[in-house]
């Protein structure tokens, strides 16, 4: 049985075992009566690790022995091992050459929060959005059948990421090319089945065994030469497993269902890996773990230890914390409340991002009136189309990289028949540690080519809440973007006042002095770094607030009174906001020298939110450095 830690080692463990398995080619020469310890010195080791740095915990302290098996039994990095989202790949880091440089782990240039291609040969396919490992797997599969090669693919997916339709595509097609590869259900909350422990530890190896899949086999040949007996003799199979066994609906899409087995138990594990390496066609196991296994808080509250922070030394003074207001998220689930009090025909719907999103009080406060779809995105959106058919006032709280994948949603079910939907979009702009595949780099660009589609970006908390008012009475389709974390803290307005639609504010005059005159034209958050900056160069900042519509008449004033414009905001240079500003320009046939300053043709890695912004020169710093680089141009 795995051993049970209380709290997070400050001090690096001894791990004699974890020392000789550094690579999988080395834990595979271990003892199979080596790995119990094995797995209890890398769970201390992960504990230790993610303590020294943050990230996520509780998925990967629940697939230490899942992980150990797979890597025991398959020969990887040749057969290719596919983790879906990657939150749980740290034991696969720890176990693939990577252990000494866990300490790098979301800082920059050092190792990513996921796994991905170019960080490792262990690392076959880069994640970090949920439900693509088994389209990714079978994609494997069917390029090493064609290239004549016997190297296996294994999927491994939690039953949170089962939810999204992508994952049963892929469970679709695979039988119907008889492709030759295994999906592993991690089930760590037993969302799936409870019936976990010794006979179906038992009914699994017997099912997954060669002398079953043989006896089968013979049967068939035998029995399929009488008139329908084998058709009889299929259905009494398919019955009496379905009376011991949940796997009807895997059974029934082609895949040969085995399970569920206690994904702790590695004796099991690796016995029924054993036998279905070697089985042809697709395989499914169904493994059920728990969440933080072995660390005693994660597994009372794995919700509260999905990540953390890094611990602070023993001792270390701590910083005088500066006095903030609440998250932009925070503002966002308050003023839901605020208008579900005010309209009952308000609805919430979110794709399994509840605490993310802070839609807890409205959750509790309006439980007919939550929608948690689950992982599942392209659903949310035209779930929310569905309702605003009918009257109701949908709100979709989404985060900008997982609006992404609802793309076609957006546009076909929701912009195109101009229904009332409001999309509080999350995480936009750079978000840090996590990486390119969490950042929202690109809503403005995907967002203001929309017909139709009102587009807001609100400077502080106030704004955002007044935006969220604006779009929630607009007819047709409506968005606000916000960032990840804290803003300025400036002071909200308790009320459910409106904007007047496609109108910025000046924040600032410059002065008129003999020099050439600048005016920032800022779409968000920057308006701080912003004023700074214009505090320097004695220039005009403007509050856009609206991508779509543009302020147009604001932004003429602005060119017919300045030297210089300069577009700014933490979305892709490439149609953004700023591309909005020159193509008015351009069609107004206004000849004006022009500085879009965003993000980068290219995929920001992660580091901290300030070094990332400092990269990309959206800094107060490169801000100021950019401007008075240009000017010298002119």
């Amino acid at each position: 049985m795995p051993k049970t830690f209380h709290e997070i080692p400050r001090v690096r463990p001894t791990t004699p075992v974890l020392d000789r398995a550094a690579t999988p080619e080395q834990l595979r020469r271990l003892g199979e009566a080596e790995l119990e310890e094995l797995a209890n010195e890398l769970r201390q080791e992960l504990l230790y690790s993610v303590g020294r740095t943050g990230g996520h915990f509780g998925a990967g302290l629940g697939v230490i022995e899942l992980t150990i098996a797979l890597h025991y039994v398959y020969d990887t990095p040749d057969d290719r091992l596919v983790w879906d989202v990657g939150h749980q790949a740290y034991p696969h880091k720890i176990l693939t050459g990577r252990r000494e440089r866990m300490a790098s782990l979301r800082q920059k240039d050092g190792l990513a929060a996921f796994p991905r291609r170019s960080e490792s040969e262990y690392d076959t396919f880069g994640v970090g959005h949920s439900s693509t490992s088994i389209s990714a797997a079978l994609g494997m599969a069917i390029a090493a059948r064609l290239q004549g090669k016997k190297r296996k693919s294994i999927a491994v997916i939690g039953d949170g990421a089962l939810t999204a339709g992508m994952a049963f595509e892929a469970l679709n097609h695979a039988p119907e090319v008889g492709a030759d590869m295994l999906v592993v259900l991690n089930d760590n909350d037993m969302s799936i089945s409870r019936n976990v422990g010794g006979l179906s530890n038992y009914l699994a190896k017997i099912l997954s065994s060669r002398t079953y899949s043989s006896m089968r086999e013979g049967s068939k040949k035998v029995l399929s030469r009488l008139p329908g007996a084998w058709e009889i003799a299929r259905r009494t199979e398919e019955y009496a497993k379905g009376m011991l066994v949940p796997g009807t609906l895997f059974e029934e899409l082609g895949w040969n269902y085995i399970g569920p087995i206690d994904g702790h138990d590695l004796p099991t594990l690796i016995a029924t890996l054993r036998n279905m390496r070697d089985l042809a066609g697709p395989q499914f196991l169904h493994v059920v773990t728990k969440k933080g296994k072995g660390f005693a808080p994660a597994e009372v509250d794995p919700i509260t230890w999905h990540a953390i922070s890094k611990l602070e030394p023993v001792g270390a003074p701590s910083a005088p914390k500066k006095p903030s207001g609440p998250k932009y998220s925070n503002v966002f689930g308050q003023w839901l409340c605020d208008m579900a009090a005010a309209d009952p025909r308000l609805t919430g719907i979110t794709p399994a991002m509840k605490e993310g999103s802070d839609l807890i009080e409205f959750s509790e406060r309006y439980p007919d009136r939550y929608f948690d779809v689950a992982i599942a995105e392209q659903h949310a959106v035209t779930l929310a189309a569905g309702m605003a058919c009918e009257g109701a006032k949908p709100v979709v709280a989404i985060y900008s990289t997982f609006l992404q994948r609802a793309y076609d949603q957006l546009i076909h079910d929701v912009a195109v028949q101009n229904l009332d939907v409001l999309f509080a979009i999350d995480r936009a702009g750079l978000v840090g540690e996590d990486g390119p595949t969490h950042a929202g780099s690109f809503d403005l660009s995907y967002l203001r080519c929309i017909p139709g589609m009102l587009v807001m970006t609100p400077s502080d908390e106030n704004e955002m809440r007044r935006m969220l008012t604006t779009g929630y009475h607009f007819e047709g389709p409506a968005a606000v973007r916000y960032p990840r974390g804290t803003g300025p803290n400036a002071a909200i307005e308790p009320g459910l006042e409106p904007l007047e639609i496609g109108k910025g504010v000046v924040r600032r005059q410059g002065g008129n002095g003999e020099g050439r005159r600048v005016a920032l034209l800022v779409f968000g958050v920057q308006l701080t770094e912003a004023l700074q900056v214009a505090e320097a160069l004695d220039a005009s900042v403007v509050d856009m607030r609206f991508v779509k519509p543009l302020d147009a008449a604001l932004v003429r004033q602005m060119a017919d009174s300045h030297d210089l414009l300069v577009t700014v905001e933490e979305n892709c240079i490439m149609g953004g906001a700023g591309s909005a500003v020159g193509e008015f320009l351009a069609a107004e046939n206004l000849q004006k020298p022009i500085l879009h300053m965003g993000l980068p043709d290219y995929y920001v890695e992660h580091a901290k939110p300030a070094e990332m912004l400092k990269e990309c020169g959206l800094d107060a710093v490169g801000i100021e450095a950019a401007i008075r680089a240009r000017l010298a141009q002119l």
